[in-house]
């Protein structure tokens, strides 16, 4: 069972861009929730919308040309949509901070980590004096794991490895306390060892500082080892939503299947990976139907009419499939006592 409130509720989000061949819907109508505490991974391929949805959280979509044009983003009960600028830039990195996918390009070059860290902080923290501001900035360097902390405070970006700028950038999120935690594709710059000493890093802070997590990532083993539930994007959508161990242990979307079906296993040797048949369509490009339809072994006619909604299979478990629909399973079983 789930614990804790909702600190971050998505409803019905829909974020279009205004092009010249039409307005396209990169998220479209997504629905999911993250509670106190709790590490929620949002997986999927390239291109199907994970870091929009995060942009659209943290009001960062360039307008023009995206938009964010349905839904709600409840930030403990408030509708993020409805803030004007001046009002998220106090949430944003205050009540909820952001990692982004490559360190380098999130760090100024021209000023020192110790400058950064303490900008972050009396940007936020008013009537902090620079000393109470330079303390709390060592405080967080050493709680990422980073040595000599005091003398990193002098340090440029380019001094530091690739897993040491992952660091500060975490350390940089932390240092206002925010609620909520998104961490776009946080090791994905990072060989195998440091990738791993991050999501620890991570899951301690989590532990220890009660932050909810909101991890993106296309790397099924990062979900596994970090998140307690897992979302599931396919083309602005989500397909599938559960438990990790639920949803590990028993995948009903074909989407996700072949996600699974394509990791490497180690007790086993095969000559080829398994690898999910097409490529993801580009956004607005499927006007009707279920959006994997194209690419999937079950599908059948109702697929390529209709868009399948949810279906809770089980408790807190959802599939967007219609070989989950009561109806559709009814008609199949039927016809299998006939033949």
């Amino acid at each position: 069972m789930e614990q804790g409130k909702k600190v971050l509720e998505v409803k019905g989000l829909q974020t279009s861009f205004f092009t010249d061949d039409g307005v396209i819907p990169s998220v479209d109508y997504v629905d999911f929730h993250v509670r106190e505490g709790e590490i929620l991974g949002i997986v999927g391929e390239s291109g199907c919308g994970k870091s929009v949805t995060s942009l659209s959280i943290m009001g960062l979509i360039p307008s023009p040309p995206g938009k964010i044009t349905n839904g709600e983003i409840l930030f403990k009960g408030k509708d993020l949509t409805t803030f004007s600028e001046k009002e998220m830039r106090k949430v944003r990195g205050n009540e909820i901070a952001m990692i982004f996918q490559e360190p380098m390009t999130s760090l100024n070059p021209l000023f020192t980590i110790g400058n950064q860290l303490m900008e972050a902080i009396t940007l936020h923290k008013k009537g902090w004096s620079k000393k109470q501001a330079k303390d709390r900035a060592v405080e967080m360097l050493k709680l990422v794991g980073l040595p000599r902390a005091e003398a990193l405070m002098k340090d440029y970006p380019h001094q530091l490895s690739g897993g040491m700028r992952q660091r500060v950038m975490i350390a940089m999120a932390l240092v206002c306390d925010p609620e909520v935690l998104i961490a776009d594709e946080p090791t994905t710059a990072l060989d195998v060892t440091i990738q791993a000493q991050i999501l620890k890093l991570m899951r301690d802070l989590n532990k220890r500082l009660n932050t909810a997590v909101l991890l993106i990532t296309h790397d099924l083993g990062v979900v596994a080892e970090t998140c307690e539930r897992v979302v599931v994007m396919y083309a602005g959508k989500v397909v599938e939503e559960g438990l990790v161990d639920t949803i590990f242990k028993n995948p009903q979307h074909p989407y996700t299947k072949g996600l699974l079906a394509s990791v490497p296993d180690m007790r086993y040797k095969k000559q080829r990976l398994y690898s999910i048949p097409g490529n993801v369509p580009k956004p607005g490009v499927i006007k009707q139907g279920c959006r994997f339809a194209a690419r999937c072994e079950f599908a059948f006619e109702r697929c390529l009419q209709e868009n399948p909604p949810l279906f809770e299979t089980s408790e807190g478990h959802k599939t967007r499939c219609f070989l989950y629909d009561s109806k559709e399973v009814a008609d199949y079983d039927r016809a299998a006592v006939k033949s």
